[in-house]
Order: structure tokens, then C-alpha cells, then sequence
């Protein structure tokens, strides 16, 4: 892991597309900006271990599937 200190108005660059650039200290509570392409993914990772978490649960569900295709049969309008 690289460690780096950085002042408020500083900045961190990775690679040529994304800058993190430190907006506020205050306390024990940092602001960051971060500019990347639309096509960086950018979550907070409590966030992402939640829906990492929910992924992997319903990865190992047991469906059987005549159950499931009961459950998504609809009635055919006449």
C-alpha cells in the first residue's frame, strides 16, 4: 500500500485519467473529489463489500426450476 500525505488543495494523480484531490480537513474527516471517466466504477467500500456480499448470496441460492418458472409464468390475456 502506498502511503502519502497530502495538504488541503493537493493532489493525487493515477495514471493519466484520474485525479483525487484532497478538498477539506476537518477533524478526523477528510473531503475528496475525484475525477475519473464515466467508466471508473467509484464507491465507498462499505458500499461495495454490501453489494459484494448480496452478489455472493444470491450466487449460492438453490432455485429449483420449475419453482422459479412458476413464480414467472403469467397468465396469457384472451
Amino acid at each position: 500500500m502506498l502511503i502519502l500525505a497530502r495538504k488541503t488543495g493537493e493532489s493525487i494523480k493515477i495514471g493519466d485519467a484520474i485525479t483525487i484531490e484532497i478538498i477539506s480537513v476537518t477533524g478526523n474527516t477528510v473531503r475528496i473529489g475525484i475525477d475519473a471517466p464515466k467508466e471508473v466504477g467509484i464507491l465507498r467500500k462499505e458500499l461495495y463489500d454490501v453489494i459484494e456480499n448480496e452478489n455472493v448470496n444470491a450466487s449460492n441460492l438453490n432455485l429449483d426450476f420449475e419453482d422459479l418458472s412458476k413464480l414467472i409464468k403469467k397468465p396469457l390475456k384472451k
